[in-house]
């Protein structure tokens, strides 16, 4: 609610010298503002209002998702961006969540998961173990599942897919498999990642210990064909559902093909949580 008509003070102030009255638009200069003005009257939404965001700020009850996208292009616009590259950021959004393609088909019933229960929203996470950037985003998104904003609100799935410009991919990639196989999948990656500099094939029995596991079973596990198979099936799946690079996403079977920062992904899965949960509307 609050935030709703924070929003709304934001529009009205456009233009003019009056604050706007939130963290993220204080910090908009006055050609900030200007170009928020433009952005918001000529953007549409893409679910629950058809009309742009300005127009479905203004109407009672308000779509909650003008809301979420107002405070998108303000944020954008306070980090720098130009208006040509928040428009396409948008654009792909909009891909994203609305979908219109096939389903991905994936099979969870062996991949490892955090997350709770009966969370709504379903996250996949196809990534590279020797991939720089799933070093970061992966680790991040545990993070705000397991104890950030994002908790209750999504499970959060991971499939290996190997990259072979990726120096030690397989053998990274075995070792993930081979750490599920233990059961400690989750504390094997988070320490994988977190030294993700200082890898080298025979230095992976010793992260597996620190992980928690048995180092004589994991380095048994390394070598067994079923794990070999394991990791795979899971690149074939990959493949099967158009994957090419690392890491890519899929929030409820639909690919993600918005920007890969974590806080543009979590926003978005929390915009999936609210849609599932009914929470189209707003009244401030």
């Amino acid at each position: 609610m609050r935030r709703v008509l924070l929003t709304l003070v934001f529009l009205l102030s456009l233009g003019s010298s009056t604050s706007a009255q939130t963290a993220v638009c204080d910090a908009l200069t006055a050609a900030q503002r200007h170009a928020a003005e433009r952005l918001l009257a000529t953007e549409y939404l893409y679910d629950c209002c058809d009309d742009t965001i300005a127009a479905c700020l203004e109407e009672q009850p308000t779509c909650a998702l003008a809301v979420r996208l107002a405070d998108n292009v303000c944020r954008r616009l306070a980090s720098g961006q130009d208006e040509d590259r928040i428009r396409r950021a948008l654009s792909r959004r909009a891909r994203s969540m609305v979908g219109g393609g096939a389903q991905a088909e994936i099979d969870l019933g062996d991949a490892p998961v955090v997350g709770d229960a009966g969370a709504p929203v379903s996250v996949v996470v196809y990534a590279c173990a020797r991939c720089p950037y799933c070093s970061k985003l992966v680790p991040a998104l545990h993070r705000e599942i397991t104890s950030g904003s994002l908790r209750g609100e999504a499970r959060l799935f991971f499939r290996t897919f190997p990259i072979r410009g990726h120096p030690g991919s397989t053998e990274a990639g075995m070792a993930f498999a081979a750490a599920a196989g233990g059961g400690r999948f989750w504390e094997f990656l988070l320490y994988a990642y977190q030294h993700f500099d200082d890898f080298a094939p025979e230095v992976q029995v010793d992260w597996a210990r620190a992980a928690g596991l048995e180092p004589e079973a994991f380095a048994a596990r390394m070598v067994d064909p079923a794990t070999r198979e394991a990791l795979v099936e899971s690149k074939k799946e990959g493949l099967r559902n158009g994957v090419e690079e690392t890491p890519t996403l899929f929030l409820d079977g639909r690919r993600w093909v918005g920007d890969l920062e974590v806080g543009e992904v979590v926003d978005a899965i929390e915009e999936e949580a609210a849609r599932l949960r009914g929470e189209s509307w707003v009244t401030p």
